[in-house]
């Protein structure tokens, strides 16, 4: 940074500037773990020493605590993607199927909030689209902090459930099917032209759950992105301004994502490689009927706790897919 003309160009010495506070940090914490663990290791030793089981003890739960942070770090270190350290933009829709569909969508919702939540991360939902019976017929969320991105991308794609169905007074077994798709929340350092003459743009009223504003205004905005075909839509904020700018920064995430995803799938073909995930894959399948596990089809892992899945609990599928593509 020192270097002559380093900040000539500002926008570039910024991008600089910020990755090198992100290296910074992960160093800093690796050495922290490292000192943690030298002082246990010398604390072990005493306690060796004077028989002290009481010391002993104290040690084994604080190395428990540090080990489980060091695994944290571990798995912070997969994301080597650009912008895996964004915040990410998550939608949920149903497939097939009406109602069981729609409960599931909402099922999905229900673990990454809980997801989020057990890790720390802020989520507001932009856009709810309550079922007409049950479930829901769409969701968008923001999700907000570090690497939010990076790990929710290891959730794209669908989704299947299989059980005895709540809904079917004959008690039949279905299945269902819903799409989860991240994308990241993009910063003002990447820059996604859209042209007005590109967009539709709809008013209408608001629904579902966000407070006394809601079924008051035509507040909610719908966009739609002319040559691609991508509709997005927000109604959580309180103004028709807001909702519409939120609608862009979704829309310019997608659209860019979409730019990334045209080169992959175009690399892949040169390589000769097939691509493992993609918009309309079955990725997963949570089965309650006729036993209980959750299988991960791109990397063969299977859990037999469906329950603590659905509760959030889906950091071994986020590691063990990181680990894939690593």
């Amino acid at each position: 940074m020192g270097a002559p003309g380093f900040w000539d160009h500002p926008e570039e010495a910024q991008k600089v500037v910020g990755e090198l506070k992100r290296t910074r940090r992960v160093v800093e914490d690796w050495s922290a773990k490292s000192e943690v663990l030298a002082t246990l290791d010398e604390m072990l030793a005493l306690a060796e020493s004077e028989a002290d089981e009481s010391l002993l003890r104290e040690l084994a739960t604080e190395l428990d605590r540090v080990e489980k942070q060091v695994a944290e770090l571990e798995l912070r270190s997969l994301l080597s993607g650009q912008y895996d350290r964004l915040g990410a933009l998550v939608s949920i829709h149903p497939g097939a199927g009406g109602t069981e569909s729609q409960d599931w969508a909402e099922m999905l919702y229900r673990m990454y909030l809980r997801w989020a939540e057990v890790h720390g991360y802020r989520v507001e939902a932009l856009d709810y689209q309550k079922g007409e019976e049950a479930g829901i017929k769409s969701v968008t969320l923001l999700v907000r902090g570090r690497n939010a991105y990076g790990f929710l991308r290891a959730e794209s794609g669908v989704h299947r459930l299989v059980r005895i169905s709540p809904f079917d007074a004959s008690g039949r077994r279905h299945t269902s099917f819903a799409s989860v798709y991240a994308y990241p929340e993009l910063d003002d350092s990447i820059e996604v032209k859209v042209e007005d003459k590109d967009l539709r743009v709809d008013t209408y009223r608001s629904s579902g759950a966000g407070g006394q504003h809601v079924n008051v205004t035509d507040s909610a905005v719908r966009l739609t992105h002319l040559p691609t075909g991508i509709v997005v839509s927000c109604q959580n904020e309180r103004s028709q301004h807001r909702n519409r700018d939120m609608a862009m920064r979704i829309l310019r995430s997608r659209l860019y994502e979409l730019e990334q995803r045209k080169r992959d799938e175009k690399r892949q073909i040169e390589e000769g490689a097939k691509k493992d995930i993609d918009f309309g894959s079955q990725i997963r399948s949570y089965v309650l009927q006729p036993y209980q596990m959750v299988k991960d089809h791109r990397t063969g892992l299977e859990v037999g706790d469906v329950n603590s899945v659905l509760d959030g609990h889906v950091e071994p599928f986020i590691r063990t897919y990181l680990l894939r593509q690593r």
